[in-house]
């Protein structure tokens, strides 16, 4: 797919939007794009599927596109969805609303092109409009990323002339200062409850943070030169998370978010930041929505569905509607640039040259370039107690990887169920426990130590050290139960060409045509083949793992494997 001129990016982003156009309500308030549910409401749901979209049409109308026929979809569906005595009114919010959410779409796209999205309303539909935006001020929100929708939607209704909160947007934004860390990075809420440093930084915190800095310039110069400083600070290390062929590294939740992943720099180039030079993130931004492009994420009349690099609701979180994937266009913000800009014309350029190893102390992850360009980056396993759920799988696994991607278990009951690929994972009674928080870790700038617990009376100390082709585990394990372990690799997808899987003695390997994933117990073990079960990895359908298995003796033993892979 040709990615390089303004006219690619608008036709591409027509191409993901126009399958919607025929599936609005009649008054264009709604879109309802499946049948799964969340934790909110059907009448919730199609309000998310309507205001997504917007993060692409907004930025693409202020670059100079046509109104065209979305124009009017949401000039009504504004009207409609804020009018309290129509029948596609989206409804009165009351506390921790998926509704707030929704709301930075439309802030943002008032402040971005009202002459589209507000000017053509009567006034009572202004009045309406405002009014329900403004009960973002009335009810409470959680203590995350969601300030900045408040934040938002009081600066728009503020540059409209409507009321608002503007004591409330600086004690929000004062707290979200409290959540920075250092070296550009900050966490989705107060550090000592929500420690983990995922794409919520780049995609909510920083991409906030870098509009704010455009709408709120004149306003509050001495905050927006905070955020941009700090935007510049936090892009330099981000790139450290991208693969060479396009990939991001798949590591959190909401991944389901897809291309979304890219949204940081498509945000910087539009606030006029270079983290990076403009033509190297236009490499990351073109070859990242490529890579995305590449693989079966539409269903069959062009939408969207929930999953990774295919539909799969294993790893959906429990706020993944059918229209939630549609957050990704945030990536278009681009789309807001002249088309004299030098975005369009510069040369999509390769990553910047990186060191083999990277000890990223501010997200607390060991990041590792192989000669083939695969990223491997080790984890810690630090992560909020209160889960959103498959917190083991999204942050526990000892390494992610940009060419295998990861696995969703489906359940613990059986191993090849559990999917437990990049873990140590014990066997207990016929079922699987893993690493799912660490109670310590320390990362050096070699190596990665983790003390964690799997089941109560088991305590592992993991030591992982990048070498060669991949890493060594070496688990130092008390136990006061005898049971068994597997120390177990990558998925390697399987019914494709040059599949092929096997063990012998303490080693097991798994390849195909593309990919190869070795894996040797140095000193004991036995090697086996895990048949995972299907659906459970987020990049293939089918795969197996490759894995040693260790009898783990009440008292203490010492564990040694070898985990290398290779990729095309």
């Amino acid at each position: 797919m040709e990615l390089n001129t303004r006219k690619d990016f608008e036709a591409l982003m027509h191409k993901i939007l126009q399958p919607l156009l025929p599936l609005y309500s009649p008054g264009g308030a709604l879109l309802q794009l499946g049948d799964t549910g969340v934790t909110y409401p059907r009448r919730t749901i199609g309000m998310e599927g309507f205001s997504r979209p917007l993060w692409a049409l907004a930025p693409y109308w202020l670059g100079g596109g046509q109104p065209g026929p979305f124009a009017e979809v949401y000039r009504r569906g504004l009207a409609a969805g804020a009018d309290p005595d129509g029948p596609e009114y989206w409804g009165s919010p009351g506390d921790y609303d998926q509704l707030f959410v929704e709301m930075a779409a439309i802030a943002c796209a008032i402040l971005e092109v009202p002459a589209v999205v507000w000017e053509p309303l009567a006034e009572n539909e202004k009045q309406n409009l405002a009014r329900w935006l403004n009960t973002i001020n009335t009810h409470e929100l959680p203590h995350c990323n969601w300030l900045f929708f408040r934040v938002l939607v009081d600066l728009a209704l503020d540059s409209v002339g409507m009321p608002c909160d503007l004591p409330q947007m600086e004690r929000d934004l004062d707290e979200i200062d409290s959540w920075y860390v250092g070296d550009g990075w900050y966490t989705d809420g107060t550090p000592s409850i929500k420690p983990q440093r995922d794409y919520y930084i780049p995609w909510a915190l920083q991409y906030y943070g870098v509009l704010y800095s455009v709408f709120a310039a004149k306003r509050a110069p001495a905050r927006a030169e905070r955020f941009r400083r700090r935007a510049l600070e936090f892009g330099r290390q981000f790139a450290f998370w991208f693969d060479e062929n396009g990939a991001a590294l798949p590591y959190g939740r909401s991944l389901g978010y897809r291309f979304g992943q890219c949204a940081f720099y498509s945000a910087c180039v539009f606030a006029g930041l270079e983290p990076l030079p403009l033509p190297v993130m236009k490499g990351i931004i073109v070859r990242n929505l490529q890579w995305w492009m590449e693989k079966p994420i539409f269903d069959r009349d062009g939408v969207l569905t929930i999953g990774y690099t295919y539909p799969q609701l294993y790893m959906s979180e429990r706020y993944n509607a059918p229209g939630s994937p549609y957050w990704g266009m945030k990536s278009f913000v681009v789309l807001a640039l002249p088309a004299d800009h030098p975005f369009w014309s510069a040369e999509a350029a390769p990553l910047p040259r990186m060191p083999e190893l990277y000890a990223m102390q501010s997200a607390d992850l060991l990041f590792q370039r192989l000669p083939d360009g695969q990223v491997n980056a080790y984890a810690p396993a630090e992560v909020e107690q209160n889960e959103h759920g498959q917190f083991a799988e999204k942050y526990a696994k000892f390494v992610y990887n940009t060419r295998f991607g990861f696995s969703a278990s489906r359940s613990y009951v059986q191993l090849e169920q559990a999917a437990p690929d990049s873990m140590l994972a014990f066997v207990i009674d016929g079922y699987t426990f893993v690493r799912r928080h660490s109670e310590r870790f320390q990362l050096l700038g070699d190596r990665l130590l983790s003390q964690w617990s799997p089941f109560a009376g088991i305590t592992v100390t993991t030591e992982l050290i990048p070498q060669g082709r991949g890493h060594i585990r070496r688990h130092t394990v008390q136990s006061d139960v005898a049971c068994t372990a597997y120390d177990c690799g990558f998925a390697v997808p399987k019914f494709c060409d040059g599949f092929a899987a096997a063990a012998e003695g303490a080693s097991a390997e798994a390849c195909n045509a593309a990919q190869r994933c070795v894996v040797t117990g140095q000193g004991g073990g036995a090697g086996v083949i895990v048949d995972a079960w299907p659906n459970t990895s987020l990049y293939a359908a089918n795969t197996v793992i490759p894995a040693v298995r260790y009898d783990i003796p009440a008292g203490a033993c010492e564990l040694t494997t070898r985990v290398e892979s290779w990729s095309r």
